[in-house]
């Protein structure tokens, strides 16, 4: 059947190199589909996050704009990361990144919404000058291999945390986290991710294909019949209800795109407005860095150096994401660990990220299928996906070699700690280079490795930076 369907795709599989990297048309289908149902919610949690704060006019984002545009450039630079860079790579806007815009440059420095997406648009134009310059895989080239792996091992842990988290298997607080509601495991919805998490570990113990798609299938078909039997259809939030669901976009729909200014100038004043383009590129630069070494080695596609080849195609559809998230005012988009959902489920082309990319422009017309998916019934797939992940990073650090096992240590645990990937590399790559030159050997380091630990110092101090300069 696989062979068939394989056969009927045409030059797909040239195009895409399909069976070159081992795998089938109708695998990649299925990968795609699955890293959809994993990252869908984001187009819930980005209007959430992007309209719960008026601007320093009062203007509120509608949150139905939002999640168009958000859907709108999800599906377009997925499936440029596809069918351009071919790799299983999905784009969409950035957790954390988009926290930064509304919370900071909105709320903390009174930004109007146009400002603060211009400050987006910037970060995205100067971090595609340093792909272009190829200044951004000189850094990527530069980190030693086993930083690489742990990176790797951190993504996988910071994954599982997400997927715990998002299910309320654990909740962040006091003490630092802890089971379920006050130490106790409560309600339907965590019983729906046990319930998941088990058969997705069964089905991929077996060997099924497509595996953590039907779990999250499984699960969310139980969550829907559970909300509307037993929890009258409010258990899961805004999720698991069924509804009509096609719900045509109309032409305000799409009024957000174009809407940003660079006056933040202006309004910031030159030092605190560098700053701030600063730190959002920071975080994107190296977010990405450490997203696609892990998805590369979770999808077996790096060289025996730790490079992904053709990486420079990868980084400039992520730096342009950047930029084009901003135009949109969707926030910065970004490449996600997500992705390595679809890649467990076999997905190692382009194929799989235009089959998702697909999904993201059909959720413009079908938004209310998205809500179905409960968080419950994708995060299962995170916490196995972050199991794959540390089982192929952790055996490959040399643990007797502290100058780079402490490095590699720290940048694994910051990451989930913190709730970063960009603090845990930049944790990792300040311990790699104080240690090497604290031992006499500074030539050991790579000059790109100065300069990005020197950068990840400002990044750290930023605060006081920022005071010094008011």
């Amino acid at each position: 059947m696989a062979q068939s369907v394989q056969s009927r795709g045409g030059g797909l599989d040239g195009y895409f190199k399909v069976s070159e990297r081992g795998s089938t048309v109708r695998t990649e289908v299925i990968a795609g589909a699955t890293t959809f149902m994993t990252m869908a919610y984001i187009l819930f949690l980005n209007p959430a996050i992007l309209s719960s704060v008026p601007d320093s006019e009062g203007t509120v984002l509608d949150p139905t704009q939002v999640l168009t545009v958000t859907a709108l450039a999800a599906g377009l630079l997925t499936l440029l990361m596809g069918s351009y860079a071919n790799y299983p790579f999905a784009i969409a806007a950035g957790l954390g990144l988009n926290g930064v815009v509304a919370f900071q440059l909105v709320a903390g420095n009174a930004l109007t919404w146009p400002e603060a997406m211009g400050v987006v648009v910037t970060e995205g134009i100067i971090i595609t000058i340093l792909v272009l310059t190829k200044f951004r895989q000189a850094v990527m080239d530069a980190v030693p291999m086993p930083v690489k792996h742990a990176i790797a091992v951190g993504i996988g842990l910071f994954i599982a945390l997400i997927g715990l988290v998002d299910a309320g298997f654990v909740t962040p607080g006091i003490p630092f986290a802890q089971m379920g509601t006050n130490g106790e495991l409560q309600g339907w919805p965590v019983g729906i991710f046990i319930i998941g998490l088990l058969l997705i570990a069964f089905l991929y113990a077996k060997k099924v294909k497509g595996s953590l798609l039907i779990g999250i299938f499984a699960a969310t078909v139980l969550a829907v019949i559970v909300n509307e039997a037993f929890l009258d259809g409010v258990g899961f939030g805004p999720y698991a209800n069924w509804q009509s669901p096609v719900d045509m976009p109309d032409g305000d729909s799409f009024s957000l795109i174009g809407n940003f200014s660079f006056g933040y100038w202006g309004t910031m004043g030159a030092i605190s407005a560098a700053l701030a383009v600063f730190t959002l590129m920071i975080a994107d630069f190296f977010d990405t860095m450490g997203t696609v070494v892990g998805l590369g080695k979770e999808a077996d596609l790096l060289d025996e150096n730790g490079r992904l080849p053709d990486l420079d195609k990868t980084l400039l559809v992520d730096s342009v994401a950047a930029g084009v998230g901003g135009a949109f005012s969707a926030s910065s988009n970004t490449t996600y660990i997500e992705s390595a959902s679809g890649i467990a489920d076999g997905g190692r082309t382009g194929l799989t990220s235009v089959v998702t990319g697909g999904l993201f422009l059909l959720a413009i017309f079908f938004s209310p299928l998205a809500v179905i998916i409960p968080v419950q019934a994708s995060a299962p797939a995170l916490v196995l996906v972050g199991f794959l992940m540390m089982a192929s990073g952790i055996k490959s650090i040399p643990w007797d070699d502290i100058e780079v096992a402490l490095p590699a240590f720290l940048t694994m645990v910051i990451m989930p700690f913190t709730y970063s990937i960009t603090n845990g590399i930049g944790a990792g790559f300040v311990t790699y280079v104080f240690l090497k030159l604290t031992r006499g050997k500074s030539k050991d380091v790579a000059p790109m490795m100065y300069i990005a630990a020197a950068a990840f110092v400002v990044y750290f101090g930023i605060f006081y930076i920022r005071d010094w300069f008011a």
